[in-house]
């Protein structure tokens, strides 16, 4: 018979639960946002917002665009999970 995992162990998994939810919901919104940005009328309403939430690379046909905050969530959750 196995033992049921402690208490803390369980919130601490429920933590990064969560954490990979909002994660995979935010990658899923990055990854459509040059889907949508290709029907739009103009990208230049994207590179108006500040490039630490959005970052466009543009050229010829290609369409780059990426959240360096993403990024930068995601490292310091993967750092903070190895610390732990």
């Amino acid at each position: 018979m196995k033992a049921l995992p402690s208490s803390s162990m369980l919130e601490s998994y429920q933590f990064l639960t969560v954490s990979g939810i909002l994660l995979i919901i935010i990658g899923l919104a990055l990854v459509l946002l040059p889907l949508i940005a290709n029907y739009l009328p103009s990208i230049e309403k994207l590179e108006k917002l500040p490039p630490i939430l959005i970052y466009v690379y543009r050229s010829e046909n290609f369409y780059f665009i990426t959240s360096p905050l993403l990024i930068l969530i995601s490292l310091i959750l993967l750092i903070l999970y190895i610390i732990k």
